[in-house]
């Protein structure tokens, strides 16, 4: 019987990203800041044209989005393909499935902003002084969780080395 529980897990992931980039959408200006933890942590209302963590930002601007936008859909898809094969497949360690869930709903998620907004929402920004981290979202924080998980995998799914003689 096949495990039903990534789907499930991806589906609960994707549709909390809509809904806390809904809440930023509705209710915080863009670039209005809202501190939440003083000199490291603020909510900030931001549109993102580039992929997670604001990487190829000016790729995504203007007419070249298309690419970005086709080849976030061509990996939704390769995602969602790889996932059903490791949820029949009864001898993958949860980590596999949990992080190509992860992977998809983050993927999906901002896929679904950009075909319909043209760009992403972000509004999750930490920074440290001097030092500041891109903003981000619920679906680049579960897209890096899945390659965390992906990681985590391969580690315990090696196999031992043959001693050569």
């Amino acid at each position: 019987m096949a495990r039903r529980w990534p789907w499930l897990a991806a589906a609960a992931i994707a549709a909390l990203d809509r809904a806390t980039k809904h809440w930023i959408e509705t209710r915080v200006a863009e670039w209005e800041a809202i501190p939440v933890i003083d000199g490291f942590f603020r909510i900030v209302h931001t549109r993102n044209t580039g992929v997670a963590f604001s990487l190829f930002a000016e790729q995504g601007a203007g007419p070249g989005g298309w690419v970005l936008t086709a080849v976030t859909g061509a990996l939704t898809l390769l995602m969602a393909a790889l996932l059903w094969h490791a949820c029949r497949s009864q001898s993958e360690h949860w980590t596999l499935p949990a992080a190509l869930a992860c992977i998809l709903a983050g993927a999906g998620g901002n896929l679904f902003d950009r075909l319909v907004f043209g760009s992403v929402t972000d509004f999750l920004d930490f920074y440290w002084g001097a030092y500041h981290w891109p903003a981000f979202n619920v679906a680049d924080a579960s897209i890096t969780c899945g390659a965390a998980l992906l990681f985590w995998n391969a580690w315990i799914s090696r196999k031992p080395a043959r001693p050569t003689v």
